[in-house]
This record gives structure tokens, sequence and C-alpha cells, in this order.
């Protein structure tokens, strides 16, 4: 059954809206489906019309029945409304556990393991970084109690030394005084006499007092003399022949500047023992800069290495790595990269003819030199062989010294020194003794260490040397010419030495 009424007609005294809240209330209180209608009545006037299904009733309820209806829409609105504030309180208290979290302000147990995980990760890299320092610290401290000791011995020395040029000069006085007394006829030569025959004169060159006093009288100035004595003779070894200990370095030389960034590092070379068709003019160069090295420049004479035309150029069939090669009797020796294999390549042939692992040896940057470039592999070449200079992880950083058979790259012999290899530029060996190089950007800079090999000792020097163009990469000595080979920053330069007599 479906009950109709007619609620109000235009001009309604109650607005629309209210009209159809009204049905709505009407409806939600015993009805499922309603039906609202407008329409003009028959004087014109608009007329508002809803339906609603029901059981029980035949007409429109009586206005008592509507108001109690909508006080139980009220009270159910007032439950719904406390509902949703208590939902609303919920869900900010769920948002403000949401933000503590997101904050790490909460303090559950996991959270605070994770915390606890996070600082100790925290005091984990932090004692690193001091432990780190700590060992540059030691190494440095260590160094300087060395220095110190090389110091405090070599005043030692000179204290002894000039003690004893003043016994010997004192006695020469009272010697000299004594011999004036004993010759009075001296003093009552003739004035027209030149001094020097005055003297020659007055001494039989027969009597052996005469030959004991002036060779009393020429041990004063002793020193200045053995000084030049050794200075001819390093002159006279400079022909090639003898060895001694350095004494001295030149002014560095230039004889050519590369022309491109990738000749920023490099090691350019020749043969002490050269082999046909080679020359003791032949010279090598290779360009360091890069990841794919194996090109190795080769130049008959060294006016076209002066100019930069090369004859021949040599593609290598492995790739090369650091500024430690050399040519040896014939052959290119270099470390294969990334590798500690050092690898014999015979120039005249175009072939690998040996290659051997260093056992344990650092490689790509585990110990190199000072100014880095991978350098931790570096052959040399010196009057006795080829040399190969390294560290281990046994030897904690230490300058590992082996010789080399040339012909099968077998070790024949091996040195550990006392010296720290990231410690010091570079080094090479001359006469069995290996050399270091203190700086590799300082203009005056100083040959620090030598260890002969002969005794197993070191001992710290002070030899003057210069990186005239602030930035050596290589450094290697030329047992034949007697000289320093080096790359500066672009310019490959040579350095004259001086050696003692053994």
């Amino acid at each position: 059954m479906r009950a109709s009424c007619t609620c109000c007609r235009c001009r309604p005294k109650m607005p629309a809206v209210q009209l159809l809240l009204l049905a709505c209330l009407v409806w939600g209180v015993g009805a499922r489906t309603a039906q609202l209608r407008k329409a003009n009545d028959r004087s014109g006037r608009c007329q508002y019309t809803f339906s609603v299904a029901s059981p029980s009733e035949s007409s429109c309820p009586e206005q008592r029945q509507t108001l109690s209806a909508l006080q139980d829409l009220q009270r159910d609105s007032s439950e719904q409304r406390a509902a949703l504030e208590s939902t609303k309180a919920r869900l900010g208290s769920l948002e403000a556990l949401l933000h503590r979290l997101t904050l790490g302000q909460a303090t559950g147990p996991w959270e605070t393991r994770e915390g606890l995980e996070k600082e100790l990760d925290t005091l984990s890299r932090e004692r690193e970084q001091l432990e780190t320092q700590t060992r540059g610290l030691e190494t440095t401290y260590s160094n300087l109690v060395r220095d110190k000791s090389a110091l405090e011995e070599e005043k030692r020395r000179l204290e002894t030394e000039n003690a004893d040029l003043a016994r010997r000069l004192e006695s020469s006085s009272q010697e000299v005084a004594r011999l004036r007394g004993q010759c009075p006829q001296a003093h009552s030569m003739s004035q027209d006499v030149p001094l020097g025959s005055r003297e020659v004169s007055t001494w039989n060159l027969e009597n052996v007092d005469f030959q004991e006093l002036k060779s009393e009288l020429t041990e004063v100035p002793a020193s200045q003399i053995l000084k030049e004595s050794l200075a001819g003779h390093s002159k006279s070894e400079e022909g090639g022949t003898g060895c001694g200990e350095l004494v001295g370095v030149g002014e560095p030389v230039t004889l050519r500047t590369a022309e491109t960034i990738t000749g920023k590092y490099g090691v350019w070379m020749r043969d002490p023992k050269a082999t046909d068709p080679y020359t003791q003019e032949t010279t090598w160069r290779i360009d360091t800069v890069g990841t794919d090295i194996r090109q190795v420049f080769e130049y008959d004479r060294i006016s076209q290495f002066v100019q930069g035309y090369p004859s021949k150029v040599h593609v290598l069939p492995r790739r090369l790595e650091s500024t430690g090669a050399v040519v040896y009797q014939g052959s290119l020796y270099f470390q294969g990269a990334r590798s500690r294999t050092v690898i014999r390549y015979e120039l005249s042939t175009e072939t690998l003819k040996a290659e051997k692992e260093l056992p344990g040896a650092g490689y790509h940057g585990q110990f190199p030199y000072s100014w880095g470039g991978y350098t931790d592999i570096d052959l040399a070449v010196d009057e006795t062989g080829l040399w190969v200079i390294y560290s281990t992880e046994a030897a904690k950083g230490a300058i590992v010294l082996s010789k080399l058979n040339p012909e099968n790259l077998e070790l024949e012999q091996t040195w550990e020194t006392n010296i720290r290899k990231q410690s010091v530029a570079n080094a090479f060996l001359i006469c069995g003794t290996l050399y270091t190089v203190s700086s590799y950007s300082s203009p005056e800079t100083t040959i620090n260490f030598a260890y002969d090999t002969s005794s197993g000792s070191s001992k710290a020097l002070t030899i003057p040397f210069k990186n005239r163009y602030k930035y050596s990469s290589m450094i290697d000595y030329n047992p034949l010419e007697k000289k320093l080979f080096a790359w500066d920053n672009f310019n490959m330069v040579t350095y004259d030495v001086r050696l003692s007599q053994m």
C-alpha cells in the first residue's frame, strides 16, 4: 500500500529544502522508499507531493509522530557524533605515535637496539679513523727518531774530526816553532832574495826533518784536498769504469717536454748494455697517463728524441702500469697492469720472452711511492744488473729489494729494508746500494736514505736534489752514462752524479 499527502502549496510557508528534509525524515521513520513530486495545480500554483509506502498508515502522520521521529533521529545523530569524536581521538593518538616513530623518539626495545647498532657503527668508524691517525703519527715519530739518531751520529763524527784536526794543528804549530828556533840563520837572509827562494835555500832538501815537517804541514787542509781528489776521481769514473758511493747530484738538465696531457707522467730510458740493432744512443719513452698504456716510442738517435720524431712505435701485447719500466740488454722490463707480474718484452723481435709473479708483492696502489701513480713495483738497473723495488704485507710496507735474472726473471736474492716505501718519493740503485728521494714536489729536497746490500745496513743522507718542475714521477740511474734520468711534470731531465772511491 502507498500513502501520499500534500504538505503545502506555493507560495509555501516552508522552503522546498525543508520540505525535502521533512520527507526524508518521514521516510527514515517508517518507509523503505519515498517519492517527491512537484507540479502546478489548477490555479497555477506550485504543489509538492510525496508518497511513502506504509502497511499501516493510509494518510500523513500526525505532527506529534513527526516530532517523535525527529527526536529519535537526533539521538541517533548524537550517538554517531560521539562515536565519530572517539574515532577522531584514536586517530589523533595514532598520528602522534606515527610522528614520534618517524622522528625516532619511540622507546620500544627493537628501536633501542637499532639505535645502539647505529651508535656502535659510528663509534667503530671513529675508532678506525683514530687508529689510522695513530699509525701515521707513529710512522712520523719513528722517522724523526731515526733522523735524530743519524744527525747525532754525524754530529759526534764531526766533533771527533774537529778535535783530531785541532790536535794535529797544534802539534804542527809546535813543530814549526821548534824548527825555527833551531835554525836562526833563516832570519839573517838578505832582503833582496825572494821569499820562496829564501825558504828553499834555508833547508837542505835531503834532510829528513824537513820532509817530516812538510808532511805535517800538508795535513792541516787535508779534508779540502780529500774532497778535491774525490771529485777528480769521480770525474774519471764517469767514463764508465768503477763504482762508489753517491756523494753529490748535479743540476737538472732538461732534454725535452711532452706535448700532450698524457705526458704529465712517464718513463724514458737508454740501454746501458745495448745489443744489436740498438746503440748507446737509442732512447725509449712511454707516456703513462691513461688506463690502456701500450705504446713505446723508440728513437734511434738522441737528436730525434729531443726533437720528438720517433723512428718506431711498439704496441705492447700486455698493458703496462706505473713508471717503473727499464730497458736492459735489448729487452723492456715492465709491470703488467693490475698485477704483481714482471714481464720481459724483447724489443727487436717484439715478443714476450718471460714473465714472473713477485710473491706477495703489493700492486695497483697497495704500496706505491708517496706521489702515487700505482708505483708499487719499480724496476731498476745498475752496474751489477737488474733489480726490482717493491713491498709486501709481510714487510708491512717496508721496501723489499730483489735481484732478478734478466733472462727468466727468477729472484736471485732478496733484501728487506727498514725504509717505509710510502714515505719516500722515488728510489734508484747505484753499485748495489739503494738510494731514496725525500720529496717529489719540493723544489729543494734531498736524497735521504741509502741501503747497502753488501752489508745489509742503511744510513741517513742529506744529499741535495732539485725537482725543478715540482712533480718528479720517475727517477732511474743509467750506469753507463753515470747519470740519473727523471720525468718531472711533462719534462724529461738528466742529472750528473758524483761517486766516491770505494
